[in-house]
């Protein structure tokens, strides 16, 4: 126990030196209340539900797309979605910070997200599209989207086809980095990024697609985003699934709330 209280303590402790707040970032605020579903038309016949978190102070806007197939779970009794995907289930955390939160679900057409070409494809980032449309028109906050694992192709095609300025900044955890993928994130035209751009991987991450080594490599490719960061998170404890799944280093296991709290802080003031 004491080993593992030591570990989240140096963990932290990086946290807040990689990713220091300006004097008037606004702490996490406790209990927030919980989102409502919105079902967002997109392509003709179509409609993709979106859970959000609605804050009237909000700084920015995040659009977290969740790994595998997509999706946000069934929404607990508790009123919050019961995803167990790493941008699922620190819901509460994203949305203690002055943050609007919109977790995107599976569209009604039953469109595969389990496939990687399908996430970099036309009707997906259309979909995406619409998302981000319907966000802009509640909030005039900066939108970021936010990937994990498969998410992070959604994540960065959405914002290579955004040619209007919609996206204000990418995030990337855990990206899908073997070129076996089809639409995995190095083979997409990064070159075409002009926002802010954040890499989070667990330098421990043991799914074959998402090897540390080349996480550390990806930033090089943005290479017309202003503002490139990359942040390997080390430590974390109590796996409990396979190397590819969300309670592992690839979730983040142990850290998920202390590497939310770095995003959010970054995502305030972005910076190398």
């Amino acid at each position: 126990m004491r080993r593992w209280a030591l570990m989240v303590a140096v963990v932290v402790g990086a946290v807040s030196q990689a990713f220091a707040q300006t004097p008037d970032a606004p702490a996490a605020s406790a209990s927030p209340r919980a989102g409502q579903v919105h079902r967002v038309p997109t392509r003709a016949g179509v409609t993709v539900p979106v859970y959000a978190i609605w804050r009237a102070d909000a700084a920015a806007s995040v659009v977290l797309f969740s790994g595998g197939g997509g999706g946000y779970g069934a929404i607990g009794p508790d009123g919050w979605p019961s995803g167990g995907n790493f941008l699922i289930r620190t819901g509460q955390r994203w949305a203690q910070h002055p943050l609007n939160v919109i977790m995107v679900g599976r569209p009604s057409d039953g469109l595969d997200l389990a496939q990687g070409w399908v996430r970099a494809g036309e009707q997906h980032t259309q979909d995406n599209a619409a998302v981000i449309a319907f966000v802009k028109e509640r909030s005039a906050a900066p939108i970021w989207l936010v990937g994990t694992s498969m998410g992070t192709i959604s994540a960065a095609a959405t914002t290579i086809a955004d040619t209007t300025g919609q996206v204000a900044g990418l995030v990337l955890t855990s990206s899908v980095l073997a070129y076996k993928i089809q639409g995995a994130v190095p083979s997409q035209r990064l070159d075409r990024v002009r926002v802010p751009v954040l890499i989070v991987h667990h330098a421990q991450d043991a799914c074959w697609a998402c090897a540390p080594a080349e996480a550390q490599r990806l930033g090089a490719a943005f290479r017309h985003a202003p503002v490139v960061k990359t942040w390997m998170v080390t430590g974390g404890e109590g796996i409990a699934s396979g190397p590819c799944d969300p309670l592992h280093y690839h979730g983040y296991v142990g850290l998920q709330e202390a590497v939310v709290d770095g995003i959010a802080t970054w995502i305030m003031a972005p910076q190398p």
